[in-house]
């Protein structure tokens, strides 16, 4: 087939149009990466603060360096792939050029054309490193995303019973929203959620430093969060109970106070062997209400932890336009990828607990009323120790 007539004088005008700033800002010889990078972002007006890179990457540059460490095998391999895709300078997009570009995709949530339009790259420029980037980041860094070895998980069970007291405790679950704009795409109303909004489901599973250990997403949000728990693979396992199967006696109860381990969900979650939620019932004993003031004091660590997420990563915040339903489960993925990296490196940019934990803004409560027998029978007798040592719990 024939080029379009014009094609050529279209391209040349295109270039013609590349923004000033972007073409005059060649990068210095010698010097650090940083020091050119910082001029491109000020001359595209990217950011007022542009001299400071924990505030432009929100991370470290520590953090920054193990990420092209790790991925730059994959990237120096794929070099001629981005060889027409040049910044304002002409120079070919090294490891770091292309790792900022990405990052910077995922912590402003900007549209491709957006952020090409800063550095004088088209958007398919952008998607393309991006996309590479979480490619390589899925490969090479799936060991910072992992369920706890036995040892681990020692040190994880001492850290939630120093928050409120509960032993035996692994982990703590929740689910949040990402939303996206409406699709004509053929059966997209699987997609509107409870609250009419086109979204898809995030669940996690986080550690007492808000570290993720369990991640599932990809399933439409019309489906409740009891839902997806039973289609989960983790489900799976802890049914057959090659997870959550150890068992703890408790301290100072009679003898055979036994307690499985356990993880803790909100009122959304059925209550199970291996899942306890918080008491639903009216008129709640003085023991019960305490047991479930402990509980929500507890899974704040999975709030905070999915706030953190959306804040830090804006790419998940707010509506994404149109996304590749297939790929957006891997960039959710990704993003939770880097949120732990941040942690293994003790990178302070990361920040703590945020000052909301509303992950899911606008969406009501979720209840479930299934409540296994056994389930039932082990959280009254964690009430009844809770309300023993109370005395001496954390207020």
């Amino acid at each position: 087939m024939a080029p379009l007539r014009g094609a050529k004088r279209r391209k040349r005008q295109a270039e013609r149009a590349m923004p000033v700033a972007a073409q005059a800002m060649p990068a210095p010889a010698g010097g650090d990466w940083w020091d050119g990078f910082a001029r491109r972002l000020a001359a595209g007006q990217f950011s007022k603060d542009c001299q400071n890179f924990e505030s432009v990457f929100k991370m470290s540059k520590k953090t920054f360096d193990y990420l092209c460490s790790l991925i730059s095998g994959d990237f120096t391999r794929k070099t001629q792939s981005f060889r027409n895709f040049r910044f304002g300078d002409k120079a070919i997009l090294g490891v770091e050029d292309q790792v900022a570009v990405a990052l910077l995709r995922l912590t402003t949530g900007e549209s491709l054309l957006s952020i090409g339009n800063r550095f004088g790259m088209n958007h398919s420029a952008i998607s393309n490193i991006t996309w590479k980037f979480i490619e390589a980041l899925e490969e090479r860094a799936a060991s910072h995303l992992k369920w706890p070895t036995p040892e681990e998980m020692a040190t994880i069970k001492a850290k939630f019973e120093k928050i409120q007291g509960l032993p035996n405790c692994c982990g703590a679950i929740d689910t949040t929203h990402i939303l996206m704009c409406s699709s004509a795409q053929p059966n997209s109303n699987v997609w509107l959620d409870g609250e009419n909004r086109n979204s898809m489901v995030l669940q996690a599973i986080v550690d007492a430093d808000m570290r993720f250990r369990d991640v599932v997403s990809g399933w439409p949000g019309s489906l409740n969060d009891s839902c997806i728990l039973r289609t989960s693979g983790f489900y799976r396992l802890c049914e057959k109970g090659a997870r959550l199967d150890g068992q703890m006696e408790l301290p100072g109860e009679p003898g055979g106070s036994v307690v499985r381990e356990y993880i803790l969900g909100d009122a959304s979650y059925p209550l199970l062997p291996w899942l306890m939620t918080p008491y639903q019932e009216n008129g709640l004993s003085p023991a019960k209400g305490e047991f479930n003031k402990r509980h929500a004091a507890t899974i704040m660590v999975v709030q905070g932890a999915l706030a953190n997420l959306k804040e830090r990563w804006q790419v998940l915040k707010g509506e994404l336009w149109r996304p590749d339903k297939h790929r957006l489960p891997r960039i959710i993925y990704v993003c939770c990828l880097l949120t732990n990296i941040m942690i293994d490196f003790e990178d302070a940019a990361r920040g703590g607990m945020p000052p909301s934990h509303n992950h899911d803004d606008g969406y009501r409560q979720q209840f479930s009323d299934v409540a296994d027998v056994g389930a039932a029978a082990q959280r009254d007798l964690l009430c009844q120790y809770m309300s023993r040592i109370g005395s001496s719990l954390p207020a």
